[in-house]
C-alpha cells in the first residue's frame, strides 16, 4: 500500500520530520527550505510551506527535527508486512518484533525455526502503530529507545544512560507516560476550547456583516425615498450619496473580512494542532508520544497565547439623516447625509466660569461640548451624557445636576449646592469620562443679607477700631476700612464690609474717595 507523501513536493517520503508547526515535509524538502532574509550572523527563521508560518530550526538543523511516527497513520496507509513488503500487517511477532500479513503469519507459525514465536494480532490503528517496530537511538541504532531523560525532556537507550545521562533522572517511558500525557490532554483541553470560542466569534462575524449589508440596504432606500421629491439636483445628489455609503459600507466589509481571515487562519491552526495532538494522544505509543511531546506542547502554548477579539471590528451603526445640510447640488441646496461621526469622551470639553467654583444655595452650571475622533464637533446631540457631583467630604452629601441637550452638540449641566465645601464632580460620555473629569469644584458660603440699618459710620467714627459693632451685630473683618480718607465721624459712608454689603449711590460727605482706595473697598466680604 502506498505510504505517506510529502505535502510539498507530492512524492513518497520514508522518514518525514515534524516541523513547529506541526506540518512535516520530506528530508530533501526541509533542506530546500531557504532562511528568510534579516540581518547578517543572526537565526533567520524559514517559512513553512503549507502555512505560511515562520519557524526557526533547531541549531542542528533538519537533522535536528523530531521524525513524524505518525505520518502513515494520518494518510490513512495501513503498515506494510516487514517480510514480503506486499500485503497490510494484521499481526506482529512478539519474539522478533516484525509486522506480518496474514499469510506471513501462517507461514511465520508453520516455520520450524519460528514455530515457538508468539505472534499477536492488530486489531486498530493504535495497535498497528504501537505494534511497529521498536525505534532505535539516534546515538545508538542498535538500541531500542525504552527510557526518558527527565532532564534533557527526551527518549533515551540503555547505552544513553550509561553514557551522556548517567547522572540525569531516567526511568522507563511506560512509567512517565502517563504524566506528560496528561499535560498533553490539558493543553488540548485549552486549545479545544479556544477553537469553541472562535467558531462562536466567526459566527458572529458572519452575523455582523449580515446586518451591516441588511442596514446598508436599509438606508440605501430611505435614501432613494427621500431623493424622489427633486428633480436632476435631487437625483446627482441621491448618487453622491449611495457612494458614500459603498464606499463606507465597503470599507466596514473590507475590516471585518480582514478579522475573519485571521480568525479562520487562527482556526485553522489550531484545528491543525489539536487534530496532530488528538492522534498523537490516540495512535501513538509511549515513545512517539514522548519523542514529539516537546514540540506539539511548544506550537499549542503558542497558539493558545495568540490574543484576539472576541467581538467584531466594526459595528453596524450607519445612519441617514434627511434634514442635514448638504451644501449644492447643480445649484440648489439640498438635504441629506450620511452619519457616520462616534463620540470621543475623551475629546470632549467642559467650558464656563462656574467650572471649579460655586456658592451655596445659589445656580451653578457650565456646558459640555461633544466632538468625534477627530476633534470636530458633532453638531448634533443624543448623546448619552451623565453627571455626578458628590461631597468629598460627606459622603452621602450629593447634588442632583440637570442635564439640558442643546441638540448642537453642547450639554449645559446646571445644579445648586446646599451644603458648602469641597465637591467632585464626574462628567461621562457612552461611560467614559470626558476631558479633564473628574474635578472638583469648591462651593462657598452664601452672601448673608443685611437686616436692619447700615451703620457704618460707626466704625469710621471709632477710628478704625475692630470692636466697633455695626447695627446688624457685625463687625468689621481686617484693618480700617473707613471711605479711605482718613477722617472719623463723617457719616454716609458707602461700604459696609461687615455686612457684605455695597451702596453704589450713597457717598461720603466729604466726596468720592481715591480709586485705590475705591478698588479695595468695593469687595464683599461673606460671613
Amino acid at each position: 500500500m502506498s505510504g505517506p507523501r510529502c505535502p510539498q513536493c507530492a512524492r513518497p517520503c520514508a522518514s518525514p520530520r515534524l516541523l513547529p508547526c506541526l506540518h512535516s515535509l520530506c528530508e530533501p524538502c526541509l533542506r530546500r527550505l531557504g532562511p528568510l532574509a534579516g540581518p547578517p550572523g543572526a537565526a533567520r527563521p524559514v517559512l513553512c510551506p503549507v502555512c505560511d508560518a515562520e519557524l526557526s530550526l533547531p541549531a542542528g538543523g533538519v537533522g535536528q527535527l523530531p521524525p513524524d511516527c505518525l505520518a502513515g497513520s494520518r494518510a490513512g496507509a495501513a503498515p506494510g508486512c516487514d517480510l514480503c513488503a506486499d500485503g497490510a500487517a494484521a499481526g506482529r511477532c512478539l519474539t522478533c518484533g516484525v509486522r506480518l500479513c496474514r499469510f506471513c503469519c501462517r507461514a511465520h507459525r508453520r516455520q520450524k525455526k519460528t514455530a515457538s514465536h508468539a505472534v499477536t494480532e492488530l486489531e486498530n490503528t493504535k495497535d498497528c502503530s504501537q505494534a511497529g517496530k521498536p525505534l532505535p537511538c539516534s546515538s545508538h541504532p542498535t538500541e531500542e529507545l525504552q527510557l526518558f531523560c527527565e532532564q534533557c525532556d527526551q527518549p533515551v537507550c540503555r547505552d544513553c544512560v550509561l553514557g551522556s545521562h548517567r547522572q540525569h533522572p531516567c526511568d522507563f517511558t511506560g512509567n512517565v507516560i502517563h504524566r506528560h500525557g496528561d499535560a498533553l490532554r490539558e493543553l488540548l483541553k485549552s486549545s479545544q476550547q479556544h477553537m469553541d470560542t472562535l467558531e462562536d466569534v466567526l459566527s458572529q462575524v458572519d452575523e455582523m456583516g449580515s446586518a451591516v449589508r441588511s442596514r446598508a440596504e436599509a438606508v440605501a432606500t430611505e435614501i432613494c425615498l427621500f431623493a424622489r421629491g427633486y428633480v436632476k439636483a435631487v437625483e446627482e445628489h441621491r448618487d453622491r450619496l449611495l457612494k458614500q455609503l459603498e464606499d463606507l459600507k465597503v470599507q466596514k466589509e473590507n475590516l471585518l473580512h480582514l478579522q475573519k481571515a485571521q480568525l479562520q487562519q487562527l482556526l485553522l491552526d489550531m484545528r491543525t494542532g489539536v487534530e496532530f495532538t488528538e492522534h498523537l494522544l490516540m495512535s501513538g505509543s509511549d515513545v512517539e508520544i514522548l519523542l514529539t511531546k516537546g514540540v506539539v506542547s511548544s506550537r499549542l502554548t503558542k497558539l493558545n497565547s495568540i490574543a484576539y477579539s472576541t467581538h467584531p471590528s466594526v459595528d453596524d451603526r450607519i445612519q441617514f439623516s434627511p434634514h442635514e445640510r448638504a451644501g449644492q447640488c447643480c445649484g440648489y441646496e439640498v438635504f441629506g447625509a450620511i452619519l457616520n461621526k462616534v463620540v470621543d469622551p475623551a475629546r470632549c470639553t467642559l467650558h464656563g466660569e462656574d467650572l471649579h467654583s460655586a456658592r451655596q444655595n445659589q445656580l451653578s452650571g457650565f456646558t459640555l461640548l461633544c466632538k468625534d475622533t477627530t476633534g470636530e464637533r458633532m453638531g448634533r446631540g443624543g448623546e448619552a451624557v451623565r453627571v455626578t457631583i458628590t461631597h468629598k467630604d460627606k459622603r452621602d452629601c450629593a447634588v442632583k445636576p440637570t442635564v439640558c441637550d442643546n441638540g448642537d452638540g453642547t450639554y449645559c449641566i446646571s445644579y445648586v449646592p446646599e451644603e458648602p465645601g469641597l465637591y467632585a464632580v464626574c462628567v461621562c460620555v457612552k461611560g467614559q469620562h470626558v476631558q479633564g473629569s473628574p474635578f472638583t469644584v469648591m462651593v462657598k458660603h452664601k452672601f448673608r443679607e443685611h437686616q436692619g440699618v447700615f451703620h457704618c459710620c460707626t466704625f469710621c467714627s471709632s477710628g478704625g477700631q475692630k470692636a466697633a459693632r455695626c447695627a446688624c451685630g457685625g463687625t468689621m473683618p481686617g484693618g480700617y476700612q473707613g471711605c479711605g480718607h482718613g477722617h472719623k465721624g463723617h457719616p454716609g459712608c458707602h461700604h459696609w464690609s461687615c455686612c457684605g454689603q455695597v451702596k453704589e449711590s450713597s457717598e461720603c460727605l466729604c466726596g468720592p474717595p481715591s480709586d485705590t482706595s475705591q478698588r479695595s473697598l468695593l469687595r464683599t466680604v461673606a460671613l
